[in-house]
């Protein structure tokens, strides 16, 4: 299962728009409860910008994605 740390929405907030290793940028998403979430991955190769080391200290959670939902149906 993907791990993921759960951000308020001012950390969220400062984190769209800005990147985590000079070329990808941080995708926060929602999980199933509305938290905003990002990846382990974007935490583990966050390095562009010390500005963003606090990201580092959250604690990893299991990710609880929303249910697909299909545009056909």
């Amino acid at each position: 299962m993907d791990k993921v740390v759960i951000l308020t929405e001012a950390q969220k907030d400062s984190l769209i728009n800005n990147t985590y290793d000079g070329v990808q940028y941080f995708n926060p998403v929602q999980d199933i409860n509305n938290n905003w979430v990002v990846s382990e991955e974007e935490i583990n190769c966050c390095s562009n910008d010390p500005s963003f080391n606090w990201i580092k200290s959250l604690t990893l959670t299991d990710f609880q994605p929303k249910p697909l939902v299909d545009p056909f149906a």
